[in-house]
C-alpha cells in the first residue's frame, strides 16, 4: 500500500489535499480479500499496533493475453511508530505450499509457484497462501494494475531510474541503457520492471529493478511538489485511484493520514531469502531459504525489524 500512498504524503499537503483524498475513497475499488478465511486458520496478530499490507502487482503484458498475471508479490510491514516500512519482495515463482487447489487436481493442498494461488483463487487464496508461508497476519490487500501504474509515471512526466546493469529494449534511444541514472517514460519504466530472461539472475533483477521503479516515482513526486499544485494534485491523484484496488476494510483516508510522516527515503528495500532456482519437473522455481525466511518473517510478525536489519545490513537491497 506504501507504494500508492506515500505519494500522497510525501511533501505534507495540506487540508485540501487530505479533503480530496477524501473525495476519492468511493473511487477507488474494492476486492473481497478476505472473504471465506477461517479465522482459526489465520496467524495470531502479535504487534497490535503495527500494520502489514500485501501488495500484488497484475500485469497484462502480451498482446492479447487476458489473463491477469501475478508478477508482483509485495509484504509491507509498517511498523508501530508509522515513520518508515520495509517493502519485502517475494518471487512468484517460489516454491511453497498451496492451501487449496482446483478441482481438477483434487481442491486440497498442493506444492505449487506461489504465484498460483492468484490464479486458483484470487485474492483470499493469496492471503491464505502468504500467510501460511510467512506465519505474518496480512492486514490489508492492495492490487496494482501495471498498465495504470503506467498512467500514475506519464503524469509525473517520467522519473529518473538507477539502472543497475546494461539493460537492453526497443524502446531505449540506443537500443540498451548503460548501468546510471536514466529519464523514463511510463513504457521503459514498465519494459525494465518486466524484463527477467536477459538477465543472469532472473526475477531477482525484476523484483530489484520493480523497487527501483517504486523508489523513482516516489522521488519524483516529492522533488516536483505534486502536493503543491492543484492542477497536477487532481492528475496524480486521479491515476493512482485508478490503478488499484484494496480489500473493503481499508480506508484510503485514515491509512494516508497514519502513514503520514513516511517519506521516500524512509523504505526499506528487501527480498525474501532463497537458496536458488531449480526444476521441479518441467518447472523452473525459486527455493526459499526456510530458517532465513523464518527469521525474517518472524521479525516482521513481532514489529522487531530494526533488530533485523541490524543483524542483517547486506539483505537490504541496494548495498
Amino acid at each position: 500500500m506504501i507504494v500508492i500512498l506515500a505519494f500522497v504524503v510525501i511533501g505534507g499537503g495540506g487540508l485540501g489535499s487530505w479533503l480530496y483524498v477524501r473525495s476519492l475513497e468511493n473511487q477507488v475499488d474494492k476486492v473481497d480479500a478476505f472473504q471465506g478465511l477461517q479465522e482459526e486458520q489465520r496467524p495470531v496478530r502479535a504487534a497490535d499496533s503495527a500494520r502489514n499490507f500485501l501488495v500484488v502487482g497484475k500485469d497484462r503484458s502480451e498482446p492479447g493475453d487476458n489473463v491477469s498475471r501475478t508478477d508482483t508479490i509485495m509484504l509491507v510491514h509498517v511498523p508501530h511508530s508509522r515513520d518508515r516500512a520495509q517493502l519485502i519482495s517475494i518471487p512468484r515463482d517460489t516454491w511453497t505450499t498451496v492451501p487449496q487447489s482446483l478441482p481438477e487436481n483434487g481442491g486440497g493442498p498442493k506444492k505449487a509457484k506461489i504465484n498460483a494461488a492468484y490464479a486458483w483463487g484470487g485474492a483470499p487464496l493469496l492471503v491464505r497462501t502468504i500467510e501460511g508461508f510467512t506465519g505474518v497476519r496480512v492486514d490489508h490487500v492492495v492490487v496494482v494494475d501495471f498498465a495504470g501504474f503506467g498512467k500514475v509515471i506519464d503524469v509525473l512526466g517520467g522519473v529518473d531510474v538507477t539502472v543497475d546493469k546494461p539493460f537492453k529494449s526497443d524502446l531505449a534511444p540506443d537500443g540498451v541503457l548503460q548501468p546510471g541514472v536514466h529519464h523514463m517514460n511510463s513504457d521503459l519504466a514498465l519494459d525494465y520492471a518486466r524484463q527477467r530472461k536477459q538477465f543472469t539472475d532472473g526475477d531477482y533483477s525484476r523484483m530489484r529493478h520493480q523497487q527501483a521503479i517504486i523508489a523513482a516515482v516516489m522521488q519524483e513526486a516529492s522533488r516536483k511538489g505534486v502536493m503543491t499544485n492543484p492542477g497536477q494534485l487532481n492528475d496524480f491523484l486521479r491515476a493512482t485511484a485508478g490503478a488499484v484496488q484494496v480489500d473493503r476494510n481499508l480506508s484510503v483516508f485514515d491509512t494516508v493520514w497514519n502513514l503520514r510522516q513516511i517519506r521516500s527515503g524512509d523504505l526499506t528495500m528487501l527480498t525474501s531469502p532463497t537458496t536458488g532456482t531449480g526444476m521441479v519437473g518441467d518447472q523452473s522455481v525459486i527455493f526459499p531459504d526456510l530458517a532465513a525466511s523464518a527469521k525474517l518473517f518472524a521479525a516482521v510478525k513481532n514489529d522487531r525489524m530494526d533488530d533485523w536489519l541490524s543483524q542483517n545490513p547486506s539483505a537490504i537491497n541496494g548495498n
